[in-house]
């Protein structure tokens, strides 16, 4: 079934925001066993400039994701992330358009993002969407558990 959405950025701060980022983490923290999974500097509301919440048809926040501009032209997508129940329901792909879409408009021409080796899931999903592996950049280079993906947007 996919899900009829309505996705509007929303203030890295707002209750709905945290929620959903707070579940993101309790479940990479799950996944990796320990709370230390993330290298680099974490992201907060001044560095994701652009956060976007996707709420149902009855307005319960169900996913989010934001943009961290890095510099001319790049952008690395942080916090993507969907509630276990609304999964497979088209909410991931609709909120990875809208950021690739926020991207665009701010003249990013190649988005990065970094997801790990527990997250086959993940990794699948952003292949499927047109990502290539790449390197590990920045902070990911040299962390076994990163693995790294770019897109060029058209």
């Amino acid at each position: 079934m996919i899900r009829t959405v309505s996705i509007e950025r929303e203030p890295w701060e707002s209750a709905d925001a945290a929620r959903l980022r707070a579940a993101q983490r309790a479940e990479l923290d799950a996944r990796y066993g320990n709370d230390d999974h993330e290298p680099g500097a974490p992201p907060t509301g001044e560095t994701v400039s652009v956060f976007l919440v996707a709420r149902d048809a009855d307005g319960a926040a169900v996913g989010c994701g934001g943009l961290r501009f890095l510099g001319p032209g790049e952008a690395e997508i942080k916090r993507m992330y969907v509630e276990p129940a609304a999964r497979g329901t088209g909410v991931a792909t609709a909120i990875l358009h809208a950021l690739e879409e926020a991207a665009r408009a701010a003249g990013v021409t190649t988005l990065l993002l970094e997801t790990g080796t527990a997250q086959p899931d993940a990794m699948r999903f952003y292949e499927r969407e047109g990502y290539h592996r790449i390197d590990n950049f920045g902070p990911y280079q040299g962390e076994p558990l990163s693995v790294c993906y770019a897109r060029d947007l058209p």
